[in-house]
């Protein structure tokens, strides 16, 4: 385990989730149920995600040196590019996704399985799944990489259920878009060369 690889990997997969969907599905959810129970269903869906990423990743790392350094780089171009176009759901349509079917009682098996479903569904192949693989691929330590990730995933959706709007209204989420992307787009740089390189 590698404490470096754990706090670099948080940083990337933190600012890369902020902006993202599942976190204003996250802040949602929160406003609406006990915060508890909607960080148990979305942090168990983050982790299935994050051993999904780490999975693809170590695949990566089978392909010859130099090609890999190739495909890290331009994954970690591809993000950098979706970072600035921008991602995110329309808030209508997450709003519908979160409502609870029927009358039903808010228990905790339906809150926190409901936070797991939406968390699970709307974070398949999404940018910080791609962005975790990735770097999977470039440090060849899948626990340290599954640890920076989870946590940096899990951070966000506490932040996000307990006071997203608040941090929202201290840095806007464009400076939080532009910081994540130019960190990729510098992890991209440094991929290609070592493709260059051999």
């Amino acid at each position: 385990m590698d404490l470096l690889v754990i706090l670099t990997v948080f940083g990337i997969v933190f600012l890369a989730e902020l902006p993202d969907k599942t976190a204003l599905a996250s802040l949602m959810l929160g406003t609406r149920y006990r915060p508890l129970h909607v960080f148990i269903g979305t942090a168990s869906g983050f982790l299935v995600h994050v051993v999904l990423a780490i999975a693809a990743g170590s695949l990566l790392t089978l392909l010859p040196g130099r090609l890999l350094h190739a495909v890290v780089g331009a994954l970690f171009l591809l993000g950098a590019i979706l970072m600035l176009r921008g991602h995110g759901g329309d808030d209508e349509e997450v709003e519908e996704d979160l409502e609870l079917k029927g009358n039903k009682p808010a228990t905790f098996r339906r809150v926190a399985g409901m936070s797991f479903g939406v968390i699970l569904v709307a974070e398949f192949g999404d940018l910080t799944q791609i962005v975790t693989a990735n770097l999977a691929a470039k440090y060849h330590d899948p626990i340290s990489v599954g640890i920076g990730a989870t946590l940096g995933l899990w951070a966000v959706a506490g932040l996000a259920i307990v006071g997203g709007r608040g941090l929202l209204k201290l840095v806007p989420i464009t400076v939080i878009t532009r910081i994540a992307a130019a960190i990729m787009g510098v992890l991209a740089i440094i991929s290609l060369v070592d493709a260059i390189k051999g």
